[in-house]
């Protein structure tokens, strides 16, 4: 059982970039090719031009271990950055929320940078026997993975960045297919998460797929705040990932 738990969820992560597989990074240079650019038609109109974070400033406010005590914080290889930027859905209208879930950019970043935060597991007792230590290491592999991406966008571009992946959550509710590097997952059901209040505006989904006959169920918050966009994905070796909101808060109070 076990293992088909792992192989499932592996399965899922190559497959589109999801969590332990994708960041983008604080290092490098925000992809300046549009994947998936929204229209003006469906931004906010009404936000305000903003001026654009650098990947440095960007980098300076994700959160770091002292943000999140509870969590092990660190940042992507280079293997994980380069199979993100292959994550592809097989419908145009829904790229924004593959690429969200990859931790790429949503239209033209002019800045980018990232992490990931994994939820500890609780610590057995130092009297333990070796079963229980055992039992407290797999149970420790169920903890909430989380991806945290920060883009930031000239003018009125994270406005419209956040707009297309509402749209998205609608237009693609019935699923997709996501793919990187010849793996698939098949998205079932893509459904309002529970709700979050934070920054200039918020939207959180559940995203429901299917890996290797499995179900497995994700969660996925979008949080803009004036030019920056920040985006959370988290997943679960259990199946079913919880919303991370711990997460979300240290990272938006960085944000101001």
């Amino acid at each position: 059982m076990r293992n088909a738990l792992v192989r499932r969820t592996v399965l899922a992560a190559s497959a589109v970039s999801l969590v332990l597989l994708a960041t983008a990074c604080g290092g490098e240079k925000a992809d300046t090719k549009a994947d998936s650019k929204p229209s003006g038609a469906a931004a906010t109109s009404a936000a305000p031009a903003a001026k654009a974070k650098t990947t440095a400033e960007l980098t300076a406010a994700l959160v770091v271990q002292a943000d999140l005590p509870n969590h092990v914080v660190k940042p992507a290889t280079p293997a994980e950055i380069a199979a993100a930027g292959a994550a592809k859905s097989d419908k145009a209208e829904c790229q924004p929320l593959v690429s969200a879930q990859s931790m790429n950019a949503v239209g033209t970043a002019a800045g980018t940078a990232g992490t990931k935060a994994v939820a500890k597991g609780k610590e057995p007792a130092a009297d333990a026997s070796p079963e229980e230590k055992l039992k407290a290491g797999l149970d420790a592999l169920s903890g909430t993975a989380t991806s945290v991406s920060l883009h930031s966008y000239e003018g009125k571009g994270a406005a419209e960045a956040f707009a297309s992946l509402k749209t998205a959550g609608t237009a693609c509710a019935g699923g997709y297919t996501g793919t990187q590097a010849g793996d698939s997952l098949k998205i079932t059901k893509v459904a309002p998460g529970a709700a979050v209040t934070a920054g200039d505006e918020a939207l959180a989904y559940t995203v429901t797929g299917d890996a290797d006959g499995s179900p497995v169920s994700m969660e996925l918050v979008v949080v803009r705040k004036g030019s920056t966009l920040a985006t959370f994905s988290a997943l679960s070796l259990a199946g079913v990932a919880e919303q991370p909101k711990d997460v979300v808060d240290a990272q938006v109070k960085k944000l101001g």
